[in-house]
């Protein structure tokens, strides 16, 4: 133990830089993304309410499906970072275009269920017939975008696992810089534009009808087509992927190198959906808790949220940094180079916690006037400090264990963890208590659940590392080269 402390101390020396290196244009990546969602939610909420709760609503479900397709085509980032490693490069280009063929496949799949299985949804969920409508509307616009966002991913995919991950940063800008002026063209018409920039704009522009809803949808998928174009354009014309060729001479589709995808990457979707469902549920049991609990919730759990981005960006690199070291059969480093990335995002989460208690009242203020609610979150603040502890472990965890390529222990740890331990957990303790010994305790039992699943998620997840990445450095366990 003590000799792997001193080669762990040794490896982070020349490990540390790399990996921040590869994470901090993935956390700009993320939060450019996110930032697309928040334009979406100020420009409709100035326009009205109903079309505010079509885009709330309707987000509600093609995020999940974008999620699900997101981390299925991320199971090509380990599969790339081992070929490169091992200096297979020719290999890669055939992978690549094999994740493409699976993205327009689920590009096109969740085109069809955002137009055709909507509508039963929402008379199941008593959605209001207005809202309803609306969102109908918005989601059959964001669904043009559904093949251009798996384009997207991807090629995103396929860079990050080259160790080229600015691009993907670079290019969600850009996609933010269209979502915003396009937004706010087909959000508001004509009307908003002559509001903005006066009345001697030509008659065609002042006549643009206000499609509220449906232009934001519209707005949505023209720049995931924009980002997605764009990456394309990029990993064509860019030099920094050597000698891949990445367009030259397309490769059919091939059952093999499908079958390692989706080996490898739907477990990843499906742990990634389970997430996102877990916190839609809860989001949905604490609205009967009245509206102060309900927005001191979203206000907690938004701004942990925004910090979280950089952990998740560590667990994304590190995957990159794990699969390159194994491509290059340094089986030993590689168990010191997922190691040295749960160290890393540990130190990263005490910041952010430290961060969240001396910040919390200014930003909580930036978010609410109301006292109660600020009183409110004020105490989910401190549960969210040991969340983001246990959060980030977990997802360092998962992300090391992505670069072994072990993603279904992973999803299996991750159902049980998130809906039994932290669903389960969290609803008993937030509805009825603990066997009569302590009361209900509402939203603080929900948030409480969370830290026990994410806490049992990060211990699972961590002796499964452990035994993966000492059996593979043994020669025990083998390791599943592309």
């Amino acid at each position: 133990m003590a000799t792997f402390i001193v080669d762990l101390l040794s490896a982070s020396r020349t490990e540390t830089r790399p990996l921040i290196r590869l994470a901090l244009p993935i956390c700009g990546a993320q939060l450019a993304q996110a930032g697309m969602s928040v334009v979406d939610v100020m420009m409709t909420g100035r326009l009205s309410a109903t079309d505010l709760a079509a885009v709330s609503v309707g987000s509600s479900l093609w995020m999940p499906l974008m999620l699900f397709m997101t981390g299925t085509l991320m199971g090509l980032t380990p599969i790339v970072a081992q070929l490169l490693g091992g200096g297979r490069t020719p290999r890669i280009r055939p992978n690549v275009h094999q994740a493409l063929w699976v993205a327009l496949a689920l590009g096109v799949i969740a085109a069809l269920l955002l137009w055709l299985a909507v509508m039963p949804i929402f008379r199941l969920m008593a959605v209001p017939a207005p809202v309803a409508e609306r969102a109908a509307a918005y989601l059959a616009a964001v669904a043009l975008g559904m093949p251009g966002v798996a384009l997207f991913q991807a090629l995103r995919a396929f860079s990050d696992g080259m160790n080229h991950t600015r691009p993907s940063l670079w290019i969600s800008l850009v996609g933010l810089a269209v979502n915003v002026p396009s937004n706010f063209v087909l959000i508001y018409g004509g009307e908003g534009l002559t509001g903005l920039f006066g009345d001697w704009l030509p008659g065609w522009l002042q006549a643009l009808p206000a499609l509220g809803a449906l232009g934001c949808g519209l707005a949505t998928a023209l720049s995931f087509w924009v980002m997605g174009l764009a990456m394309a354009v990029y990993t064509h014309r860019s030099p920094a992927y050597g000698d891949v060729g990445l367009w030259h001479t397309p490769t059919p589709p091939q059952g093999r190198m499908i079958g390692e995808l989706l080996y490898v990457g739907v477990p990843i979707g499906v742990a990634i959906f389970v997430e996102v469902t877990l916190f839609t549920l809860i989001a949905l049991f604490i609205a009967s808790l009245g509206e102060i609990t309900v927005a001191a919730h979203q206000v907690a759990l938004n701004y942990t949220s925004i910090l979280f981005m950089l952990p998740l960006s560590l667990s994304m690199a590190l995957t990159v940094r794990v699969g390159n070291t194994l491509g290059q059969r340094r089986l030993d480093h590689a168990r010191l180079v997922a190691w040295n990335g749960i160290a890393l995002c540990l130190l990263v989460a005490v910041l952010n916690s430290t961060l969240l208690w001396l910040t919390a009242e200014p930003i909580i203020a930036l978010y609410t006037h109301d006292v109660a609610v600020q009183r409110l979150t004020l105490s989910l603040v401190v549960l969210a400090m040991i969340f983001q502890v246990s959060d980030s472990l977990q997802v360092n965890l998962a992300g090391a264990l992505r670069g072994y390529k072990d993603t279904r222990v992973v999803m299996v740890i991750t159902l049980i963890a998130y809906w039994l331990v932290g669903l389960g957990g969290g609803h008993g303790l937030g509805e009825y208590g603990l066997f009569g010994l302590v009361e209900p305790m509402g939203v603080h039992g929900y948030w409480v659940g969370l830290i026990a699943g994410l806490t049992a998620a990060a211990l699972l997840l961590g002796e499964r590392l452990r035994r993966v990445a000492k059996g593979v450095a043994n020669g025990s366990h083998a390791v599943p080269y592309g």
